[in-house]
């Protein structure tokens, strides 16, 4: 359940541009650190039920950030306890606003859900982008009725660790070693955003977007793995692996980025990178199982990681409005 809820005058908030949508739900352009705080220990308790946490890393990141541009919609009960979220990213609302939206497992089937999603259609300076984490019949039927369309899907694929894994065998010429923060900064984001620039998300990173991850209890430089042309020291690929660990929660590793420059490519890098970071997960972390997030549409991508011996595990889903 979330926390109690906080109490005292609007006047107490941050920076409030507070209003009651039709719907009641509760508009604002900043949450206080005891709103963040419910908010969270909302989307923690609809993770547990759901088996898909409901806001993504991007989204809890700017949770934390009170400069970010955002809009935040909440439904509450008469007693002031929450019931339900909405995020709205409104950094460059002309390229599209993202979204996402949760509603407390206790508080479903109320109405809410449907609340925020209007108040969500309503709020959004421009065309909309809403994610769907798992891909529930409930949120599907809500987004045909909003006039949603389903325009994107990422697989989460797993794979044991136990089972036998590939070994990294590193090509002549090529060093691996961990990322060292501070110093590989720059190059490792000109690499990143060449491998993924015609991603929508990963090929858009800032120095900033890297140095506030590198900020992050998770964050394991050992783990961050680099393969670097011996002879030069020049950046050919990564990848960069995550642990998840939550209180009562198995701890699951995470193939979080991994990508090689254009310039690298067909050299075979992308298995090797792959292969050295689930060893490390295995052998360095402990872990017993390892997931990885890829787009439905990137054939060659499935294609390798099932060779590698992940299957598709769970969906998420983004619709598209405007």
């Amino acid at each position: 359940m979330s926390p109690e809820p906080t109490s005292g005058p609007a006047t107490d908030r941050i920076a409030r541009t507070d209003r009651l949508t039709p719907d009641g739900i509760d508009r604002t352009d900043r949450l206080t650190p005891a709103e963040v705080a419910e908010v969270l220990a909302l989307a923690r308790a609809a993770g547990d039920a759901d088996g898909a946490d409901p806001l993504d890393e991007h989204v809890l990141l700017r949770l934390r950030d009170p400069e970010a541009p955002a809009v935040h919609l909440t439904a509450r009960t008469a007693d002031g306890t929450l019931t339900g979220y909405a995020h709205l990213d409104v950094t460059a609302p002309a390229e599209g606003v993202g979204a996402e939206l949760v509603v407390h497992p206790a508080y479903r089937r109320r109405g809410s859900g449907r609340a925020l999603a209007r108040g969500v259609v309503d709020a959004a300076p421009g065309p909309l982008r809403a994610w769907a984490h798992g891909d529930h019949p409930s949120a599907a039927a809500l987004a045909v009725d909003l006039g949603f369309t389903r325009a994107r899907v990422l697989w989460q694929m797993r794979r044991p660790l136990t089972a036998e894994l590939p070994a990294p065998v590193v090509p002549d010429g090529v060093t691996l070693r961990a990322f060292r923060p501070g110093e590989d900064d720059e190059a490792w984001l000109a690499v990143n955003n060449s491998a993924f620039a015609q991603h929508p998300e990963q090929g858009k990173w800032t120095l900033d977007d890297l140095r506030v991850r590198i900020a992050e209890q998770w964050f394991d430089k050992a783990g961050f793995l680099l393969a670097v042309d011996s002879t030069t020291g020049r950046l050919l690929g990564f990848h960069w692996t995550k642990v998840h660990e939550r209180p009562g929660s198995a701890r699951i590793g995470e193939v979080y980025v991994l990508g090689v420059s254009p310039s690298a490519h067909r050299g075979g890098l992308g298995r090797v990178l792959t292969a050295a970071g689930l060893t490390h997960l295995r052998d360095e972390r402990g872990l017993d199982r390892v997931m990885l997030y890829v787009d439905e549409s990137n054939t060659a991508a499935v294609a390798l990681y099932e060779r590698l011996g992940f299957a598709m595990w769970s969906a998420h889903v983004n619709y598209q409005l405007g």
